[in-house]
Protein backbone atom coordinates (compact mmCIF):
# COMPACT_ATOMS: atom_id res chain seq x y z
CA UNK A 1 0.00 0.00 0.00
CA UNK A 2 1.46 3.35 -1.01
CA UNK A 3 1.56 6.21 1.41
CA UNK A 4 0.92 9.82 0.48
CA UNK A 5 4.06 11.15 2.20
CA UNK A 6 7.56 10.80 0.85
CA UNK A 7 8.74 9.42 -2.46
CA UNK A 8 7.05 6.23 -3.66
CA UNK A 9 9.72 3.93 -5.06
CA UNK A 10 9.22 0.49 -6.62
CA UNK A 11 12.00 -2.06 -7.06
CA UNK A 12 11.28 -4.77 -9.66
CA UNK A 13 13.67 -7.72 -9.93
CA UNK A 14 13.10 -11.46 -10.09
CA UNK A 15 16.21 -11.99 -7.93
CA UNK A 16 15.02 -11.76 -4.32
CA UNK A 17 18.57 -11.16 -3.05
CA UNK A 18 18.87 -8.06 -5.26
CA UNK A 19 15.47 -6.84 -4.00
CA UNK A 20 16.37 -7.26 -0.34
CA UNK A 21 19.86 -5.80 -0.61
CA UNK A 22 18.76 -2.77 -2.61
CA UNK A 23 15.74 -2.09 -0.39
CA UNK A 24 17.87 -2.39 2.77
CA UNK A 25 20.55 -0.06 1.39
CA UNK A 26 18.06 2.59 0.23
CA UNK A 27 16.09 2.47 3.49
CA UNK A 28 19.29 3.03 5.44
CA UNK A 29 20.36 5.84 3.09
CA UNK A 30 17.05 7.73 2.79
CA UNK A 31 14.98 6.59 5.78
CA UNK A 32 11.35 7.65 5.75
CA UNK A 33 11.82 9.85 2.67
CA UNK A 34 11.20 6.71 0.58
CA UNK A 35 8.18 4.42 0.63
CA UNK A 36 9.69 1.31 -0.95
CA UNK A 37 7.63 -1.50 -2.49
CA UNK A 38 9.25 -4.55 -4.07
CA UNK A 39 8.03 -6.82 -6.86
CA UNK A 40 9.42 -10.01 -8.38
CA UNK A 41 7.44 -9.56 -11.61
CA UNK A 42 6.75 -6.68 -13.94
CA UNK A 43 3.05 -7.51 -13.92
CA UNK A 44 2.92 -7.17 -10.13
CA UNK A 45 4.49 -3.74 -10.41
CA UNK A 46 2.12 -2.65 -13.18
CA UNK A 47 -0.88 -3.49 -11.00
CA UNK A 48 0.31 -0.90 -8.44
CA UNK A 49 1.74 1.86 -10.67
CA UNK A 50 -0.39 5.01 -10.50
CA UNK A 51 -0.08 8.80 -10.44
CA UNK A 52 1.71 8.60 -7.07
CA UNK A 53 4.52 6.36 -8.32
CA UNK A 54 7.65 8.52 -8.38
CA UNK A 55 10.54 6.16 -9.14
CA UNK A 56 10.80 2.58 -10.43
CA UNK A 57 14.05 0.62 -10.43
CA UNK A 58 13.37 -1.99 -13.11
CA UNK A 59 15.40 -5.08 -13.97
CA UNK A 60 15.58 -5.82 -17.68
CA UNK A 61 15.53 -9.62 -17.47
CA UNK A 62 12.31 -10.66 -15.76
CA UNK A 63 10.32 -13.85 -16.05
CA UNK A 64 7.77 -13.17 -18.80
CA UNK A 65 8.02 -9.79 -20.48
CA UNK A 66 11.28 -7.87 -20.53
CA UNK A 67 11.96 -4.61 -18.74
CA UNK A 68 11.50 -2.38 -21.80
CA UNK A 69 7.97 -3.75 -22.32
CA UNK A 70 7.19 -3.05 -18.66
CA UNK A 71 8.82 0.40 -18.97
CA UNK A 72 6.47 1.32 -21.83
CA UNK A 73 3.41 0.44 -19.75
CA UNK A 74 4.72 2.31 -16.70
CA UNK A 75 5.15 5.42 -18.87
CA UNK A 76 1.61 4.99 -20.27
CA UNK A 77 0.18 4.86 -16.74
CA UNK A 78 2.32 7.71 -15.41
CA UNK A 79 4.65 9.57 -17.80
CA UNK A 80 6.21 11.43 -14.85
CA UNK A 81 7.53 8.27 -13.19
CA UNK A 82 11.33 8.17 -13.26
CA UNK A 83 12.45 4.69 -14.36
CA UNK A 84 15.98 3.47 -13.69
CA UNK A 85 16.71 0.36 -15.76
CA UNK A 86 18.91 -2.15 -13.97
CA UNK A 87 20.54 -4.88 -16.04
CA UNK A 88 23.45 -7.26 -16.19
CA UNK A 89 23.48 -6.74 -19.97
CA UNK A 90 26.08 -4.25 -21.19
CA UNK A 91 24.63 -4.10 -24.72
CA UNK A 92 24.54 -0.46 -25.83
CA UNK A 93 21.58 -1.13 -28.15
CA UNK A 94 19.55 -2.31 -25.17
CA UNK A 95 20.40 0.85 -23.23
CA UNK A 96 19.45 3.02 -26.22
CA UNK A 97 16.13 1.16 -26.51
CA UNK A 98 15.47 1.80 -22.81
CA UNK A 99 16.24 5.52 -23.16
CA UNK A 100 14.04 5.81 -26.27
CA UNK A 101 11.16 4.38 -24.26
CA UNK A 102 11.54 6.83 -21.38
CA UNK A 103 14.16 5.41 -19.01
CA UNK A 104 15.86 8.04 -16.88
CA UNK A 105 19.04 6.01 -16.53
CA UNK A 106 20.53 2.60 -17.36
CA UNK A 107 22.63 1.00 -14.61
CA UNK A 108 24.74 -2.13 -15.09
CA UNK A 109 24.48 -4.60 -12.19
CA UNK A 110 27.70 -5.22 -10.35
CA UNK A 111 30.09 -3.47 -8.03
CA UNK A 112 29.06 0.13 -7.47
CA UNK A 113 25.55 -0.26 -8.95
CA UNK A 114 23.79 0.25 -5.62
CA UNK A 115 25.74 3.44 -4.90
CA UNK A 116 25.04 4.74 -8.41
CA UNK A 117 21.31 4.09 -7.94
CA UNK A 118 21.44 5.87 -4.59
CA UNK A 119 23.06 8.93 -6.22
CA UNK A 120 20.41 8.93 -8.98
CA UNK A 121 17.60 8.79 -6.43
CA UNK A 122 19.18 11.61 -4.44
CA UNK A 123 19.37 13.68 -7.62
CA UNK A 124 15.69 12.99 -8.43
CA UNK A 125 14.58 13.80 -4.87
CA UNK A 126 16.49 17.09 -4.72
CA UNK A 127 15.73 18.28 -8.28
CA UNK A 128 13.06 20.85 -7.24
CA UNK A 129 15.56 22.51 -4.91
CA UNK A 130 18.25 22.67 -7.61
CA UNK A 131 15.76 24.18 -10.08
CA UNK A 132 14.76 26.93 -7.64
CA UNK A 133 18.40 27.71 -6.87
CA UNK A 134 19.47 27.74 -10.52
CA UNK A 135 16.46 29.46 -12.12
CA UNK A 136 15.68 32.03 -9.44
CA UNK A 137 19.11 32.51 -7.91
CA UNK A 138 17.91 31.97 -4.36
CA UNK A 139 19.86 30.19 -1.65
CA UNK A 140 19.46 26.47 -1.05
CA UNK A 141 18.04 27.24 2.42
CA UNK A 142 15.41 29.56 0.94
CA UNK A 143 14.48 26.98 -1.71
CA UNK A 144 13.93 24.32 0.97
CA UNK A 145 11.89 26.80 3.02
CA UNK A 146 9.70 27.74 0.02
CA UNK A 147 9.08 24.12 -0.95
CA UNK A 148 8.20 23.20 2.65
CA UNK A 149 5.94 26.26 3.02
CA UNK A 150 4.19 25.51 -0.31
CA UNK A 151 3.69 21.86 0.60
CA UNK A 152 2.16 22.77 3.97
CA UNK A 153 -0.08 25.33 2.24
CA UNK A 154 -1.36 22.77 -0.24
CA UNK A 155 -2.04 20.25 2.53
CA UNK A 156 -3.95 22.84 4.57
CA UNK A 157 -5.96 23.97 1.50
CA UNK A 158 -6.92 20.39 0.65
CA UNK A 159 -7.85 19.66 4.27
CA UNK A 160 -10.03 22.78 4.44
CA UNK A 161 -11.70 21.88 1.15
CA UNK A 162 -12.62 18.41 2.40
CA UNK A 163 -13.75 19.74 5.78
CA UNK A 164 -16.22 22.07 4.05
CA UNK A 165 -17.69 19.29 1.88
Amino acid sequence: MQQSQGINLFIVDDNKLVLTDLKFYLQNRFGKELNISTFTTGEGCLEKVNKNTNIVILDYFLGGRNGVEILKEIKQKNPKTEVIMLSSNEDVALAVQAFKNGATEYVIKGQGAVRKISKLIYKIVTEPIRILVKEFGISKFMAIFLLTFTTIGVVVAVALYFMQN
